[in-house]
């Protein structure tokens, strides 16, 4: 809204006035506030759909033409929203993209201050190497990478693997808290254990060593897939005998947590795990900060704003902010979630709301 005046003078005069305001470098309020104070969120991402079906081939295809080594450091390909042109983010907080390894390679060592996760659809063989701690990745196992901690891939099979990655990029780009650094151009260790040091330290539920402090982050680098399933598979026993758990009929849901403080499994990413029995319809949700999910086994259709996804294994959908989202399992369905909720927590912006809005 620019200001205007009816006498000739006085309109002279505003005119000097915002043109001082530009020469100065100045905005005045009274011509941003829709934008810069709206009355709900208008986010500029968009509610989309990538299939695994289309993801996966082209992964493959950059598995035959694009080495792996120093300066790309990864074969990553990172969903782009598109509303949000040109930019290699799922959502204005969360990157997210599909990794390949093929036989025998190694994605060298580095680190940054930005936080991941790895998410495993399907496949086995590869190793992550976190902190000189190898870490086995395998179908249905979430995998952390801390902030600023050296981390390392190597597929010891002679198949390829390709899993999702996660990390806050964005939002650690518009914060201006951006390092890397390389690692050591040898891995830090070539061992495949079952388990890794910290799964063996940290891995018994309810257990905590004594020795160890609080710390911001999980220390478990792994969540495998058979704790996950339990944990999900309970819920819905408990519910058919009648005790609480579920987050709502039907559907059963788990967060992966810090074992140290109880609070998320990294600072700036919640990660979950939902299960929704076939036929169930999820309550409609909205909530500030954006999602992205994927499915894990089962066909579902997701209703986000006004656009309704069928999805299968594989496929990932994003749920911008404040943009309501419906559930409903065409067959048994378990969906990976991850979001940027703990930011919205931390800095007093979460909001949520349950139901049709009236």
């Amino acid at each position: 809204m620019t200001q205007t005046a009816d006498d000739p003078i006085e309109q002279k005069l505003l005119n000097e006035l915002y043109a001082d305001f530009e020469d100065a470098r100045l905005i005045p309020l009274w011509t941003q506030r829709d934008g810069l104070m709206p009355t709900t969120p208008q986010p500029a991402a968009v509610p989309h759909l990538w299939r695994w079906s289309d993801l996966l081939p082209i992964a493959e295809r950059s598995g035959r033409l694009v080495p792996v080594g120093r300066g790309g450091e990864r074969r990553a390909m990172a969903l782009s929203n598109p509303g949000l042109p040109g930019l290699p983010y799922a959502t204005p907080t969360l990157w997210t993209a599909i990794q390949y390894l093929g036989p025998r390679e190694v994605a060298p060592s580095h680190r940054h201050s930005q936080g991941a996760f790895r998410f495993v659809v399907d496949g086995e063989g590869v190793w992550t190497n976190v902190d000189g701690d190898a870490v086995a990745m395998r179908r249905g196992d979430l995998l952390l990478t801390p902030s600023w901690a050296f981390h390392e891939h190597q597929n010891v099979t002679d198949e390829p693997m390709t899993w999702i990655d996660g990390l806050d990029i964005p939002l650690v780009s518009q914060l201006d808290a951006g390092f890397f650094e390389f690692g050591p151009d040898e891995l830090s260790t070539r061992e495949t254990p079952q388990r890794s040091r910290g799964e063996r330290l940290w891995g018994h539920p309810g257990l905590r060593p004594i020795s160890q402090p609080d710390r911001p982050h999980s220390p478990l680098a792994a969540y495998r897939w058979e704790h996950t399933d339990a944990a999900l598979r309970a819920q819905l026993e408990l519910e058919t005998e009648g005790v609480p758990g579920v987050i709502e009929p039907g559907h059963a849901g788990v967060r992966f947590s810090n074992p140290t403080t109880g609070k998320d499994a990294l600072v700036t990413i919640r990660t979950e795990m939902r299960r929704l029995r076939a036929g169930t319809r999820t309550t409609p949700v909205r909530s500030t900060g954006s999602a992205v999910w994927q499915v894990f086994t089962g066909e579902a259709v997701a209703t986000v704003g006004d656009k309704v996804f069928d999805v299968t294994k594989g496929d990932l959908f994003v749920v911008p902010s404040w943009c309501p989202l419906t559930l409903t399992a065409r067959s048994d369905v378990d969906l990976f979630r991850f979001s940027d909720e703990p930011v919205y927590e931390a800095l007093g912006l979460a909001r949520t709301l349950r139901g049709e809005q009236k």
